[in-house]
This record gives structure tokens, sequence and C-alpha cells, in this order.
């Protein structure tokens, strides 16, 4: 990109500084918080040899693995690092508002799905730029920071969601989770569970990203495409959410569950199945039941492709570029081998890469199904959809709760938001 061209894209950042509020949410635990990172007031990438980072982890402080990592890196790259942790959506803003100032951070790790918003509005270098090697990067996950056939950084990890389970709930009801491969398997186990005076299933469709997030899956495992909700696959995947609610095989708290009230519901033990990801894995070892996980089934059968959280690393454009040559030292050492297993652990993620997937199986053998989950899944904002997304995203999960709440027939839903997605993308 040469310099008239970013001037040209960075003329428009103003524009979408504040249609960003609000929009896409970091699908993870590691967003939000207010738990102690760095002072949230750093903000020009100052000269000589100290260089800023800016994360969406502000629950960890400075004597955290991941800052001592960031640290480490510095001093092989012959810098110091000042790094700030930022809530995902004000890490956002002040990312845009930032380089709209010329003041951008020298490494900027954010939410996936907004990878395509920076690069669009000229933040970001391409990896092809600064000459980062992603040969190795599961390309699924790659492609959540494609935009144009250009990639915009490299993926530090990815969570995605599956199916928890309390094996003391289904064992009273006669149901083996091995046997759960499709959505008829899973809609007789939860009649059956229902039957024994358990409850069913309990997910998120909160009308908000978290909603549309945890309806992927099954949307998705349809066989359904994002450019045409009302497609007869995208209606059987709203109808099995509404005819389990209706049935009672879930509970009508879902229209407002947030991913963590979801969670605290199977979390009681009265549940069969819990809709979750990887990032409550912790929170699982404290629920005081046996517990296991499968991947979310497809329609008719095999693994859905779960949608990816999950960070990237970026290198976003600087009037000095000089400054490129210890930026892409930082974000190799970040994402190479040896550290993307302690990072991945720290954050709870899958690692990018199948060696280091490899490793943490061999590790910790419950991975294994996330590991899976992973494989399967595809970003939000990949198939060049890019900034497309919260467009299709916010009439979805509206559809979503149109049909849940009884207001609107799945088919009659979809059909309204396929005509506002349409709309709002051309």
């Amino acid at each position: 990109m040469d310099s008239l061209d970013r001037g040209r894209r960075a003329a428009g950042l103003g524009l979408v500084v504040l249609a960003i509020a609000g929009g896409l949410t970091a699908c993870s635990g590691s967003s939000g918080g207010d738990g102690g990172g760095a002072s949230a007031g750093a903000g020009q990438a100052a000269g000589g040899g100290t260089y800023t980072i800016w994360d969406p982890y502000p629950q960890f402080d400075d004597s955290s693995e991941w800052v001592k990592l960031l640290t480490q890196c510095g001093t092989q790259a012959g810098v110091t690092v000042k790094r700030t942790g930022y809530d995902t959506t004000d890490l956002t803003n002040k990312a845009l508002l930032a380089a709209q100032q010329g003041n951008s951070p020298d490494v900027l790790i954010v939410d996936n799905p907004v990878v395509s918003t920076l690069a669009e509005a000229g933040v970001l270098t391409t990896t092809e730029e600064n000459k980062l090697d992603v040969s190795s990067i599961a390309p699924n996950l790659l492609a959540a920071g494609q935009l144009g056939g250009k990639t915009y950084g490299v993926p530090i990890g990815a969570n995605t969601l599956a199916l928890y389970y309390n094996k003391e709930v289904l064992k009273k009801a006669g149901v083996d989770a091995a046997g759960i491969k499709d959505w008829a398997s899973l809609t007789a186990a939860l009649e059956k569970v229902k039957a024994a005076g358990k409850k069913g299933i309990t997910f998120s469709a909160i009308g908000t990203e978290e909603g549309s997030f945890q309806f992927l899956p099954w949307f998705w495992g349809s066989g359904a495409n994002l450019t045409k909700l009302d497609s007869p696959e995208g209606v059987a995947a709203l109808s099995l959410w509404t005819d389990w609610v209706k049935k009672g095989y879930a509970p009508t708290s879902v229209i407002n569950n947030t991913q963590t009230t979801s969670w605290q519901e199977f979390a009681t033990g009265d549940f069969a199945f819990g809709e979750n990801g990887t990032w409550q894995l912790a929170n699982a070892k404290k629920t005081g039941f046996d517990y296991g996980i499968i991947p979310i089934p497809g329609k008719d059968g095999g693994t859905a492709p779960a949608p990816t959280g999950g960070e990237f690393v970026t290198i976003p454009v600087q009037k000095d570029a000089a400054r490129y040559v210890a930026s892409q030292k930082l974000v190799t050492c970040l994402a190479s081998t040896g550290n993307s297993y302690t990072t991945d652990t720290t954050l709870s993620y899958i690692a990018p890469t199948e060696e280091v997937q490899t490793k943490q199986v061999e590790q910790n053998a419950e991975l294994k199904v996330w590991v899976e989950a992973v494989k399967a899944a595809k970003g939000r904002t990949s198939d060049n959809l890019g900034t497309k997304y919260p467009k299709i995203s916010e009439p979805m999960w509206k559809a979503m709760q149109a049909a849940l709440s009884g207001s609107q027939p799945p088919q009659e839903a979809l059909a309204a938001a396929q005509a506002t997605a349409a709309s709002a993308v051309q």
C-alpha cells in the first residue's frame, strides 16, 4: 500500500469509529473486565527503543505469563515493550482513533471479526508487506483475517463452541452421548431427558452478537449460507431452536441468556446440555458434577462449522516505516511454535497450527474435541464477507428473537431479516 493510498483510506476512519461501538464482540472469557491491566492511557508509539502493544486482555497484569511473554519478545527484538490492555470494544475504537491521529500502536491484537473493519479503513499492513510467515497456519483460521485476497495478521489462537453435557443427567435418562451424531439424535436425547424430569439444553439466543455466535453452528450445520438467511436450510436451523423452546427442551430464558448466564444455568446441574466455549473449561471443573464434551452436530451428521473466536496479532500502518522491522520480530516471536503453546494455554485457546494442536492434546486429552471443533470452524467474516458480516448478523439475531418469542414463525422472521441484510450490504 503506497502512502497516497494509505492517506485516502485513512480519511474514511472517522466514518467507522462510532459504527464499531456495540457491534462485534470477542466471544470468549478473555474480553472485557476491569482487572489489573496496564494503564488505559497508553497511546503514542514512542520513538527509539520503546514499542507499544495494545491487547484485549485487561485481566492480565504485569505478573502474568502473558505480559512476561510480551516483555521477553521485546528483549529478543532488542526493544522495550510498553503494553496496554483494553476491553475489546474500547480497543477497536481507540485503534481507529489512533490511526486517524497517526499514533497507532506498533502491534495491535484484536478480535478476529474486527480485522476486516480495520483493514478496510486502511489501519493495518498486510502480512506480505511485513514478510510474516503464515504458511503453517490453518487456512480456516487465517481466513478470518483476510479481505480482498490479502492477509492482515496472524491468529494467536482460536476458541469455538461445543456441547458440554452432564453425565449423570444423561445416565438417568438412558442417553448415550456417543450416539448423538445429528439433529435427530440430539432432539431424541432431549425428549428422553425431559421425560426423566430434567432439563434439556441451554444456550445464548440474546439479541446481540453473542446470540448470532451461538446460532451459527446450527445455521452453518444445516448447510445454510449467510448471504441467504431465509434459505430452506436456514429456516430449518431456526425451526430447530424454536421447536426446542416450544416443547420445553430448552428454557424460554435462552432469549435473554448471554453465554455467561447460559453457563450458569448449565452449572446448576439440572441441564443435560449446555452450548458454550473453550473458555468455560476451568469453570466446568468447578461444577461439582461429571461432565463431558461433544462437538455440535451438523443436521445430517458430522461436526458443524462453529464460528471462531480469538484474536489476530496485527501490525498497524506507521508513519516511520523503519519501525516495521522490530514489529515484525515481535509478532514472529508471539506466534512462534514454542510461545504459541504457552500463550494458548494461558488464554484457553486452541493453537492455530497443527504442530502445537498435537502438543496440546498430548498434554491434555480433554482438548481433543476442541481441536476437532476448531478444525471444522470458520470465521464470521470469512467467505470474503468482511465488513458485511455485522450488517447480516444483526438482522439474523433479530429474526432469532422474533421466532423464539413466538411473534413470527421462523420462515417469516428470516425472510424479513434477509430483506434487511440484502439492503444493508448493497
